[in-house]
C-alpha cells in the first residue's frame, strides 16, 4: 500500500496565493510525478475497496484530474461539477460560500440516477462550501453518497463539519 508520506514531502506551499494571507497548497509537483500520481488514485480509490459504486462526481476542476482517474481505475462513470454556465444541457444549481468569496456549482439533471451509489472525489476540502454544495446537487437528484474522499484537508478550517454524516476521507491533513 502507498504510504501519504511521499505524497506530503511533495505537497509545495505557496504563501500569499491566490491573495494575501492564504498559504496554498500545491499539488503539481504530484501531479508532474507518475509514480506519485499513481500513488495518490490508489489512496483515493481505497474508500470504494468494499463497496458498489455506480459514480465517481469531480467538482470543477483540480477534482476532475482525481476524479476521473479515481473513475477509470473502479472502471465506473464520471460526473463533473462545474463552475456556473459550463455545462451545455439541462442543469441543476446552487450557490454557496468559499475560502474568498461566493460562487455557483452545475450539475445536469441527468448525471446521477436516483439510487446510484455514488463516491465524491476532489482535491482539497478547506473551508467545506464547494463540498457541501455538490452533496446537495447530488442529494436533489437522489443519489446515495458512499463516500468523500480528498487528497488534502484543512482540517483547521473545519470544512467537513458542513458535510453532514457521510463518510469522509483525506489522504492528507493539514
Amino acid at each position: 500500500m502507498p504510504s501519504p508520506d511521499a505524497l506530503r514531502a511533495a505537497v509545495r506551499d505557496v504563501v500569499d496565493f491566490p491573495k494575501p494571507g492564504i498559504v496554498f497548497k500545491d499539488i503539481t509537483p504530484i501531479l508532474a510525478n507518475g509514480p506519485l500520481f499513481r500513488d495518490a488514485i490508489t489512496l483515493l480509490c481505497n474508500p470504494a475497496a468494499d463497496q458498489r459504486i455506480d459514480k465517481i462526481v469531480g467538482i470543477d476542476a483540480r477534482g476532475f484530474i482525481f476524479a476521473a482517474a479515481v473513475a477509470d481505475r473502479l472502471g465506473v462513470g464520471f460526473v463533473p461539477i462545474r463552475k456556473k454556465g459550463k455545462l451545455p444541457w439541462k442543469t441543476r444549481q446552487t450557490s454557496y460560500s468559499l475560502e474568498y468569496g461566493e460562487s455557483v456549482v452545475e450539475l445536469h439533471e441527468d448525471a446521477v440516477i436516483p439510487g446510484e451509489r455514488v463516491m465524491l472525489v476532489d482535491d482539497l476540502l478547506a473551508t467545506g462550501g464547494t463540498a457541501a454544495a455538490a452533496l446537495q446537487l447530488l442529494t436533489e437528484l437522489g443519489a446515495e453518497i458512499v463516500s468523500v474522499s480528498f487528497l488534502i484537508e484543512l482540517s483547521f478550517l473545519h470544512g467537513r463539519d458542513k458535510l453532514g454524516s457521510h463518510p469522509i476521507r483525506s489522504i492528507l491533513s493539514y
